[in-house]
């Protein structure tokens, strides 16, 4: 599910974050203001490392100088993508021999046991969202789908089943303990009975589709999601029974208020009625590598209420969860193969914004962003989707003139 997120405002959730397994060409990929600095290819071998006359194996070894040297300049200029792990660039570093062995033993036990599990999971919550949603007619406006207005006994099993289904998918994931930083006051821990003081979204900042298990068994938010998801096996009735918001860029039509319009309406419905699932939003864009923080989009802070802040950290030893730099399918198998993960989440109070940031959508997101990035040490960056993009076109090119 998580793979199919679109973030409010423009790029891809996660999808952003696979990197490609062809080889497309340097310049390929990178949209943007990235693109108009330079018109050359980022990256460009040496012509002379392959005319040198120590002959062939000089010469590769030139070459693979050349590309070492291209590589630790992409990493400086783009460090939110950058993979600092044992597993290297794009998870295809030079493993040690001990890593080598664990890895093998890994694949033979751990990796096909939650996958088992995980299906297993995924099928058992998914026939608690069938039972649940029989003879009830799911809400219907503007183009989108959902289950999420369900009340009484079916929406109190959807959510306190999808909670716990979640922290254990996450157990099963390796996530056996979670660390957790509340810096919220007493009274904001309890429900907030006062609507003008309950958050209508869940703002956080995006390092993997784990991210998206987390927020679930946490709160069970809403979200947003291409429309495919909704037709998708299994996945597509639970992503009903989540709420999610989904976008339908096909729709041209004069009464459309398209996904912006829907998300903001749904975030001031969750501020007003707290029956109502909050929103979940990851105003980034994009995934990170979990030590910056990139511009925020603004989707998030146009509905003028009050947001709920919470920052997302990874710790790891060998293998980094994050989904920066490295494909999907090599993202979840070495994940699958880590004995142990970790998270550590911090919370923060709720933020209320000032009259000037709820006309200033622009200044209520930097704000908000600036102290995100205070209370969570991270670095403030100002790139995005499209250096992530020409970043990612980069390495690939690297990787294949290897």
């Amino acid at each position: 599910m998580a793979s199919e997120l679109k973030v409010l405002g423009g790029g891809d959730a996660n999808g952003s974050a696979d990197a490609h397994e062809d080889c497309p060409g340097l310049g390929g990929g990178g949209g943007g203001d990235s693109g108009a600095k330079d018109e050359r290819p980022l990256l460009k071998p040496n012509p002379s490392s392959s005319s040198s006359n120590g002959g062939g194996g000089a010469a590769a070894a030139a070459a693979a100088a050349v590309i070492a040297e291209s590589v630790e300049e992409l990493n400086k200029k783009y460090g939110p993508y950058v993979r600092r792990d044992t597993y290297g660039t794009m998870g295809r570093g030079e493993l040690p021999a001990a890593e080598k062995l664990l890895l093998a033993i890994a694949m033979v036990t751990l990796v096909p046991l939650r996958l088992v599990l995980g299906i297993v999971v995924l099928v058992v919550y998914y026939l608690i969202c069938r039972v649940c949603t029989l003879f009830s007619v799911p809400n219907r406006e503007d183009g989108q789908e959902d289950y999420a207005h369900m009340v009484g006994w079916r929406r109190e099993v959807v959510v306190r089943s999808g909670r716990f289904l979640s922290r254990v998918m996450l157990f099963v994931f390796g996530f056996c303990w979670i660390r957790e930083y509340d810096l919220r006051s007493e009274d904001e821990r309890g429900e907030l009975s006062e609507e003008s003081e309950r958050p209508g979204v869940i703002v956080s900042n995006h390092i993997s589709h784990l991210d998206i298990l987390y927020h679930m068994s946490s709160s069970f938010p809403s979200f947003v999601a291409k429309r495919s998801v909704a037709r998708l096996p299994l996945v597509g009735l639970i992503s009903k029974c989540l709420g999610c918001v989904y976008v339908q860029r096909e729709s041209k039509t004069s009464d459309f208020k398209g996904v912006s319009g829907v998300v903001t309406e749904r975030i001031r419905e969750a501020h007003e009625n707290k029956l109502s699932p909050m929103m979940l939003l990851f105003p980034e864009g994009t995934t990170t590598n979990g030590g910056y923080l990139l511009p925020f989009k603004t989707g998030a802070f146009l509905a003028k209420v009050p947001v709920l802040p919470v920052i997302l950290r990874y710790p790891y030893k060998r293998f980094s969860p994050a989904w920066d730099s490295i494909s999907g399918v090599r993202h979840v198998f070495l994940l699958l193969c880590q004995f142990v993960n970790h998270i550590e989440v911090i919370r923060l109070p709720v933020y209320y914004p000032s009259e000037q940031e709820k006309e200033d959508p622009k200044l209520y997101a930097n704000n908000v962003r600036r102290l995100m990035a205070t209370k969570g040490d991270l670095i403030l960056s100002d790139l995005g989707l499209a250096e992530k993009r020409v970043y990612h076109a980069a390495l690939n090119g690297l990787i294949c003139q290897s």
